[in-house]
């Protein structure tokens, strides 16, 4: 057996060293880049017995879950490995002891056949109990082994119905693993206990948690978390906001995180050089029982306290975060304006104010602010006239203009016109 392999290392070492010599060696497995690991992702999915409620659309929550999840299938990308589990899926009965253990993998995480999976999902119906913990342990398991991008997406009408053991405490069991799993939440029900419990999860893992009540939203938000699964990972950068423009920290281009009060301005700065687009979006979620109608709102402004351009969004307590953005273009700038001295251009520090018209019962706890998320970008402005950016009509004085103009040539023309139907009607 020796002798053999012997033999035969060196039959490979002599094929070797002919390829080399003729010039056709192939270049060593080691020096070839290595294919990145599909990223995973497992649906978990509460078929308990309260999801045949119709309150979703006029549809059971089932009904909107099982479509969803066609949506989803549809959408999922060629590069992520995806999985579907069910918690409450099988056992009827009144035996907590049993109820509890009733989650399963309803399709194995891997390469997706849409037809199958689609399949599976169709034969759901609401059955049981609604054992989460276990159902996260079980997911856990589900997505072992490898160092692929992992994410667990749980949708449910409720709360764990199977104590001692805390769906939050399993979230952190979890995340101490150290597999950087995270557990992403979506409450079918805007109850402030489920709430409470699916944002617990979600923190625990670093994931995150989205109240849906139609089903679109429910759709949308899965297809966008798994989507988040095959994109590369970008973590927040901590900044606080100031009370004031002079005071507020200067940040590059990048995603960030702070905590702003109810009712409260947070600023923030950026340098914007000529020919640059500054564009900047926020989201703040509420992660408290908050009153209706309430709203958003970003500003560009100059350090000397004119508003540049704003957006803004409102809403009405039937999602959990709300988002707005702005873009400011900068016009490059002439070679005249730029002394021999200093040939590196000026830039134009631009203030980013953000105000929120949050309300909250008395009973509410106003600190620690509310979650948010900025995103800084900083691209090439804009070179076509045809880009309404590139007027600045977000500056006000640009839109003002053309529409005073707009209005004064038409007033011209219609009182020129009629006149002269005047003048002849006096004729006739």
């Amino acid at each position: 057996m020796i002798i053999r392999k012997r033999l035969t290392a060196g039959v490979c070492v002599l094929l070797a060293t002919l390829a080399a010599g003729l010039g056709t060696a192939v270049p060593a497995s080691a020096d070839e880049p290595t294919a990145a690991a599909p990223p995973k992702v497992e649906l978990v999915l509460d078929v308990s017995g309260s999801m045949r409620t119709r309150d979703i659309d006029g549809e059971s929550r089932i009904s909107a879950a099982k479509q969803a999840f066609n949506d989803v299938l549809d959408a999922v990308p060629e590069e992520v490995e995806l999985g579907i589990r069910t918690l409450g899926a099988d056992y009827p009965g009144d035996d907590r002891k049993v109820g509890c253990k009733d989650t399963k993998q309803l399709y194995p995480v891997g390469p997706l056949d849409r037809t199958e999976a689609k399949t599976a999902v169709a034969t759901l119906a609401p059955t049981g109990w609604t054992p989460i913990g276990p159902a996260l342990l079980g997911a856990a398991d589900d997505l072992e082994g490898g160092d692929a991008t992992r994410r667990i997406v749980l949708i449910t009408d409720g709360e764990d119905t199977c104590g001692p053991l805390d769906p939050c405490e399993v979230a952190r069991e979890i995340a101490a693993r150290g597999t950087h799993l995270v557990v992403d939440t979506l409450g079918l029900v805007p109850n402030a206990k489920i709430r409470q419990q699916l944002t617990c999860i979600a923190e625990a893992t670093g994931g995150t948690y989205t109240a849906v009540q139609h089903t679109e939203e429910l759709s949308g938000r899965v297809t966008q978390l798994v989507d988040r699964a095959a994109e590369p990972v970008v973590t927040p950068v901590a900044t606080e906001g100031a009370g004031s423009c002079s005071a507020a920290p200067v940040l590059k281009a990048g995603l960030y995180t702070d905590r702003q009060e109810i009712g409260k301005h947070r600023w923030y700065r950026v340098d914007v050089l000529p020919g640059q687009e500054l564009r900047a979006s926020v989201s703040v979620g509420a992660d408290r029982a908050v009153n209706n109608d309430y709203g958003v709102l970003l500003r560009a402004v100059t350090t000397h306290g004119r508003e540049i351009v704003r957006g803004s969004e409102s809403g009405t307590g039937r999602t959990d975060a709300v988002s707005t953005g702005l873009r400011y273009p900068k016009g490059e700038q002439d070679d005249a304006d730029v002394s021999d001295e200093d040939l590196k251009p000026a830039a134009e520090s631009v203030c980013l104010d953000l105000g929120n018209s949050f309300s909250a019962p008395a009973s509410v706890k106003t600190t620690p602010g509310m979650p948010v998320e900025l995103t800084i970008d900083l691209v090439k402005s804009p070179d076509e006239a045809a880009d309404t950016a590139a007027f600045g009509l977000g500056r006000g004085w640009w839109l003002l203009g053309v529409m005073v103009l707009a209005g004064l040539i038409a007033g011209l023309l219609f009182g020129w016109i009629s006149r002269w139907r005047v003048a002849v009607w006096r004729t006739n």
